[in-house]
């Protein structure tokens, strides 16, 4: 193996809690109906594994954002899915992965999403530290009230 081969990885891990039920959070993530209302973009498959998924802007564009495949699918606990921009798609190395753990806790759901296989430094790396952390407060916001946070908003100026 030459250096050229050799890919320096890491991973990230978001822990939350939702005052909701394992159902509804596996939901959230799989329905692409409920997926924009916190996301802004719809999951899109039949969450088979093997399957591919789209993540897909819900605006008049419909744009494909990311793509991967199911890789696990044990509703409403677990779903385990590969990651990669759609301009990448075509090269095997580009792709990361996202385990989506759903366990009830007391009243609640505590959910663990663990984005890892990302190159350290890329782009991609660098997205999803600043994503997933709006992306599931919206997502326990929108199951705990009904509406969602805006993920598209920017820091303000200080």
């Amino acid at each position: 193996m030459t250096d050229a081969t050799i890919r320096e990885t890491t991973q990230f891990v978001y822990v939350t809690y939702i005052a909701s039920t394992p159902e509804k959070v596996f939901e959230a993530i799989i329905k692409p109906e409920v997926a924009r209302r916190y996301w802004g973009h719809e999951n899109v498959s039949d969450w088979r594994p093997g399957s591919r998924w789209q993540h897909v802007r819900a605006d008049d564009a419909r744009t494909v954002q990311l793509v991967g495949e199911v890789i696990e699918s044990s509703p409403p606990s677990r779903l385990v899915i590969s990651w990669a921009n759609e301009s990448e798609a075509a090269d095997p190395a580009a792709y990361s992965r996202v385990s989506f753990d759903i366990e009830p806790y007391d009243d609640m759901v505590r959910l663990t999403v663990t984005h890892d296989d990302l190159v350290v430094g890329s782009g991609m790396a660098n997205g999803v530290t600043k994503g997933w952390p709006i992306v599931l407060s919206s997502m326990k916001s929108y199951l705990e009230t009904g509406r969602g946070l805006d993920v598209f908003a920017k820091p303000k100026a200080a």
